[in-house]
């Protein structure tokens, strides 16, 4: 992979620094194009939550519904080659992200043969805001209550949280790309996006498993 052997091939002065303060950058792809490539850089000590943001992108969004993916078809087909994700814990600002409008990253601040020769777009995600963060109050409470009975709430709390990871980061992409777009639209896409890819998953859940074994979905569809 270009970016990767980029950053690999970097002088060792350069690595060792980044090392020794601690900055990592791990690489994810989404399955069914080439780019972008997200590159998220991080702390060495998150990378469980590093884990979740690449699962979102590399696992989830090849399963989330069809429709969902055709949303943001042009968007991500027009979008930087490489998306920098500045992954932190939380904003001073208490804001879940941000598009930045200037590259900080210094590997990724100017273009580069291996970026295609053209900028890289980059964003900030504040994972632990994003965590405690309800996308959609009434529907996520609704689910939420459902699941406290059985035995997959954790699973559940998950896959809400990597898809609220994934609709951040694709919102943010939907400001670089149209940044004139009003915020109210923007946001729309977005959380119609988390909307339809929660409710598909707890269909195809309820669907896949046996009701009678788990109680977390016998109730599902009678409360």
């Amino acid at each position: 992979m270009a970016v990767e052997g980029y950053l690999r091939a970097r002088p060792r002065r350069v690595r060792w620094r980044e090392w020794l303060r601690g900055r990592r950058y791990t690489l994810a792809s989404f399955a069914d194009r080439e780019r972008p490539l997200v590159v998220v850089a991080h702390s060495f000590r998150d990378a469980a939550r590093v884990g979740q943001l690449v699962a979102a992108v590399e696992e989830d969004w090849p399963r989330v519904p069809e429709s969902c993916r055709e949303a943001y078809e042009e968007i991500l087909r027009k979008a930087p080659a490489v998306l920098v994700v500045q992954l932190r814990r939380t904003n001073i600002c208490g804001c879940l992200a941000h598009r930045h409008v200037l590259v900080k990253e210094a590997p990724f601040a100017e273009p580069h043969e291996a970026l295609e020769g053209a900028p890289a777009g980059e964003m900030d995600i504040a994972f632990d805001r994003v965590e405690g963060w309800l996308a959609s109050p009434l529907m996520d409470t609704a689910l939420d209550t459902q699941f406290i009975a059985g035995s997959r709430l954790e699973e559940f709390r998950a896959q809400q949280l990597r898809l609220r990871l994934l609709s951040i980061l694709l919102h943010e992409a939907h400001h670089m790309v149209y940044s004139q777009d009003p915020e109210d639209s923007v946001r729309g896409r977005s959380l119609a996006f988390y909307r339809e890819a929660l409710a598909a998953y707890v269909e195809n859940t309820r669907a896949t498993m046996s009701l009678t074994i788990d109680r977390s979905f016998s109730r599902l569809g009678r409360d």
